[in-house]
């Protein structure tokens, strides 16, 4: 016999519905418009949670949270195989240290010079540091650009700071759950260990996975896709590693015909839980107090985007012309699910009020400001070199791009 819902339980579904019409809507427009829908998502969390916040418990969001980030590496992981990642670690070790240094420097110092302790502006770093791989990867994808020249270049450095996630994290989280520098520093190491692991069984021994996963009906491939990562994830979680650096080792793990059926079954799952993910964010964030950090985030997003410029045309230096670096460069811009995820941690603990409205203030710039910027930077090129031949007389034969600059340019 069905079990009658509650009045509590008719409000939650009535309130996940209206939220979920809405991304519904921005879904539409983002379409339309051929532009990221993350920002716009952030948006209507803020604005809800300022108009009418819905009544859903914080376990909830939690939970859906955490399944939202293990789909979205897991899906980030399956775009790539084993070989290229380490292909790609091997050849943009340099930009990668670079990035590191330009990205997570500013937050920390931003954090230290506004009074706050060391571990809100380590924290702060984190959200300044890593680059949006989900928005990155769609905007090359809707640019046509994932064949371009500069794009393994742009996959060196994401997978970078991917892959330093898996210290950082449980670093972080055992030093806000108030244990001692050492366990932290353990763990850190620990999950960096373990990474090393998943890559090595990858590389050598991914085709078990994939023989594992492999059935003729897609709903059990689903099923055993879904129930693999968040055993995994759950595993992880209790060792203090992040479930999402995990479930990009899986995906990692995963190739050839099984990656693409996992892929077109989980696409749909994903982009639902990350739509969820995005404005539940933004419903933990008071919009009011965002406006006294605005001069900041503006102040850290001028910083850090020129940062990841430099670090996209370095990485790229080597196999691309000055467009092609400038492409790299204005790809890395936008900050996304990492940035927020690592702002969650601090809210949660309650470590330094300010810090949520300033990751998200500073994450909606660049979330904005980085696709515009990809989609338009060849108009930028142009426009700088308009402003240098009004100031230089030309010279005859000059160019400032070789045949591989010109090439893959979009």
């Amino acid at each position: 016999m069905p079990v009658a819902v509650s009045a509590g339980g008719a409000s939650f579904l009535l309130e996940v519905g209206a939220v979920i019409l809405v991304l519904a809507l921005l879904a539409r427009l983002a379409a339309r418009t051929g532009f990221s829908p993350i920002p716009l998502y952030l948006i209507a969390g803020l604005v809800i949670g300022a108009v009418a916040p819905p009544s859903i418990d914080a376990e909830v969001i939690v939970i859906e949270s955490q399944v939202a980030v293990i789909l979205l590496l897991f899906m980030l992981g399956v775009e790539y195989t084993i070989h290229e990642i380490v292909s790609s670690l091997r050849a943009g070790y340099g930009p990668s240290i670079a990035d590191f240094v330009l990205g997570f420097s500013p937050g920390m110092a931003a954090g230290l010079l506004l009074g706050w302790e060391m571990l809100p502006s380590l924290l702060l770093g984190g959200v300044t540091y890593v680059s949006s791989s989900s928005i990155v990867a769609k905007v090359l994808d809707d640019l046509g650009r994932l064949g371009n020249r500069e794009t393994p270049a742009i996959l060196s450095v994401l997978v970078a700071e991917d892959l330093a996630m898996a210290p950082y994290l449980p670093l972080i989280a055992v030093l806000l759950a108030g244990g001692s520098l050492f366990k932290a520093a353990g763990l850190a190491v620990a999950a960096a260990g373990l990474t090393v692991i998943t890559l090595f069984f990858a590389h050598r021994h991914g085709h078990v996975v994939n023989k594992g996963i492999s059935h003729p009906k897609s709903e059990v491939v689903l099923l055993t896709v879904v129930g693999l990562l968040l055993l995994a994830g759950g595993a992880a979680e209790l060792l203090n590693v992040s479930a999402g650096v995990v479930a990009f080792l899986v995906g990692l793990s995963i190739s050839g015909s099984i990656a693409d059926r996992s892929r077109e079954l989980l696409s749909p799952l994903r982009d639902l839980f990350a739509a969820i993910f995005f404005v539940s964010f933004g419903l933990q964030i008071d919009v009011g107090a965002m406006v006294g950090v605005l001069a900041v985030a503006v102040l850290l997003f001028v910083v850090t985007a020129a940062a990841k410029l430099y670090t996209g045309w370095l990485a790229a230096l080597r196999i691309s012309g000055v467009a092609g670096r400038l492409r790299a460069g204005t790809a890395l811009v936008a900050r996304g699910e990492f940035s927020i995820v690592i702002a969650g941690l601090g809210v949660a603990a309650g470590t330094e009020s300010a810090l949520g409205p300033l990751a998200a203030t500073y994450v909606l710039l660049t979330a904005i400001a980085g696709p515009l910027l990809t989609r338009y930077s060849s108009g930028l090129l142009t426009l700088s070199r308009r402003l240098r031949l009004t100031r230089t007389p030309a010279q005859p034969g000059a160019s400032d791009a070789g045949p591989a600059g010109r090439a893959g340019a979009s």
